[in-house]
């Protein structure tokens, strides 16, 4: 077999439509369009839905930009650090292992929210002003890491 000698499955193929040959070819004058309209003028722009609002222009665009700087903090407030003995040490990987919280790489913050009646020793990459107080009002240490 030559590459000369291919072709294609028979009746995989029909023959050609031809348009605009006449009114005996049943598709002569307007060729299978009608009478005028913009169907007939071939006129209509892509994605043009007939004078329907666009989906292009029904879809908001993308607005603002992620910032790949931000450092995401796992919080937790001081009321949780009273599950704590007296005197214990906190850190964040002690409070991963009470599961309070879900990602121990990532950096945690101290909140003030709630009260705290124990003294610990607390280090965490941040403090709020309020935690700060609080921890070293009840007698304990807020260590930055």
């Amino acid at each position: 077999m030559k590459l000369s000698e291919l072709k294609p499955a028979e009746g995989s193929r029909g023959r050609e439509k031809r348009l605009g040959r006449g009114r005996a070819s049943g598709h002569g004058k307007t060729s299978g369009r009608g009478q005028k309209g913009q169907h007939a003028r071939n006129t209509t722009r892509l994605g043009f839905e007939g004078g329907q609002m666009p989906l292009v222009r029904r879809i908001p665009k993308l607005g603002g930009f992620t910032n790949n700087d931000k450092v995401y903090f796992e919080l937790v407030n001081v009321s949780k650090l009273n599950d704590f003995k007296a005197g214990a040490i906190v850190d964040p990987a002690v409070l991963g292992d009470k599961g309070f919280i879900k990602k121990p790489k990532q950096p945690v913050k101290i909140l003030g929210d709630g009260a705290i009646d124990r003294a610990l020793t607390v280090k965490a990459h941040a403090f709020s002003k309020s935690a700060k107080e609080k921890i070293e009002a009840a007698g304990g240490k807020a260590e930055v890491i």
